[in-house]
């Protein structure tokens, strides 16, 4: 499949569209294969914090306090991959650029992390190095290497067996799809313009993928929306890995007369079951809620701005104002990371009213705790996480982390791991 197409590309069959709009969508929080509530003999579950800014990843308690158990160097090799990118003028070109644009003066050096099911390793993109590595638990050495397409990596996904890790190889406009075991390409998704955001379907058959164009360049006003590229979603077959429709959230946005907002697509959450899509677009202090079956955006949800943001668009962070979402697991309430205006809020789905505006730094990702009760945000300004109980929206407990802590995510390690083996 080519990488580009139009904007206006619609389903490749109409059986496609018609088993997609029953509900083939994605699933509302963490998927089981690699993270439940009811851990195998042997294995905890925990939550893995990537410090992008430091190459680590540190791991916490699940639940209750929150607590640091130990922390993972997951760029081991990070002499070796210099040594490779200096070597070659290309390579380094866009290293340097990764640095003084997406991350803000800073190499990127993890994005996302998911454990493997036995708990035994970390499977981590790596941004700058452009590549996913899997690292092992017990020692700290990388087991298997995969250079994604291009010169960046970003956001993944697991699929719901926990057995397929899929990547966005960014200015490839590709999603690999590997074996989380060995590293081994299954197969790979032409997507639209700088492919983000991955989430599969909770049966694994469909992956869905939300490109959002370029991010790095000053042209911010929405009279040049235009120019930020072909973004949609794609989804694609998990097992021939063809895509199979296209949703263009242009014509979506502009039919329900939201023709000033952007229409490229960021984290995103679906309902339990699986009916609705809730998303955030650039530029925007709030999200939309979206009828997969009825292929329409049905609400609009805009939280408070922050009177000390900046309404200079330039100066929001790779296009983004609000970035990161999550939903309770009864379906019954969102959590929302109010990146740009410092703050973090859980909104009643029913209803669409926020609760207290917690104050956060630059949050940049919200996920759910193992028992269900907590929003759990990454305040990458302060190096931080902290978690907000669902039912009275209020802050419970901050733990220091790593430098830019962004993605969240639950998985499991042995019962008694408390870091890698020294040496």
């Amino acid at each position: 499949m080519p990488a580009t197409g139009p904007r206006h590309l619609r389903s490749v069959t109409a059986a496609a569209a018609a088993a997609l709009a029953l509900g083939l969508a994605g699933p509302a929080h963490a998927s089981p294969g690699t993270a439940d509530a009811h851990s195998p003999a042997g294995l905890r579950e925990v939550l893995f914090v990537g410090n992008n800014w430091d190459g680590t990843a540190d791991v916490i308690e699940s639940t209750g306090g929150f607590r640091r158990i130990g922390r993972i160097d997951v760029v081991p090799d990070k002499e070796e991959r210099l040594a490779e990118i200096k070597a070659d003028p290309l390579r380094l070109i866009y290293f340097l650029g990764i640095r003084s644009s997406v991350g803000e003066g800073h190499d990127q050096l993890v994005d996302d992390m998911y454990a493997t099911p036995d708990g035994s390793s970390v499977v981590v993109s790596r941004p700058s190095f452009a590549d996913v590595v899997s690292i092992d638990l017990a020692t700290g050495r990388v087991e298997w290497r995969f250079p994604v397409d291009g010169y960046r990596s970003d956001h993944m996904a697991v699929s719901p067996d926990g057995k397929r890790v899929a990547v966005s190889a960014s200015t490839a406009n590709t999603v690999h799809v590997l074996d989380i075991e060995t590293g081994k390409e299954l197969g790979s998704v032409a997507t639209g313009d700088k492919p983000h955001e991955n989430v599969f379907s909770k049966d694994g058959k469909y992956l869905w993928n939300m490109s959002i164009g370029e991010v790095n360049t000053s042209l911010d006003a929405p009279w040049l929306d235009w120019t930020k590229g072909d973004r949609r979603i794609t989804v694609a077959d998990a097992t021939t890995y063809q895509r199979v429709k296209v949703i263009d959230m242009r014509e979506r946005l502009d039919a329900a007369g939201l023709k000033d907002h952007s229409d490229a697509v960021r984290p995103a959450v679906f309902s339990p079951d699986e009916s609705r899509l809730y998303f955030q677009v650039s530029f925007f202090n709030g999200f939309f809620e979206y009828d997969v079956a009825a292929d329409r955006i049905t609400r609009t949800k805009t939280l408070p701005k922050n009177p000390a943001t900046s309404e200079d668009r330039t100066t929001w962070v790779n296009d983004s104002r609000h970035h990161g979402i999550t939903m309770s697991p009864d379906g019954a309430k969102l959590c929302v990371a109010g990146t740009m205006d410092d703050y973090a809020a859980v909104v009643d789905r029913a209803t669409l009213e926020e609760g207290p505006l917690v104050t956060a730094a630059k949050p940049y990702w919200a996920t759910v705790s193992g028992d269900g009760r907590h929003c759990v945000v990454s305040e990458s300004g302060s190096d931080q996480v902290t978690a907000i109980d669902f039912a009275t929206g209020r802050k419970t407990v901050s733990v220091p982390v790593g430098d830019h802590p962004q993605r969240v995510r639950l998985g499991r390690v042995a019962a008694d791991w408390t870091g890698p083996a020294a040496g």
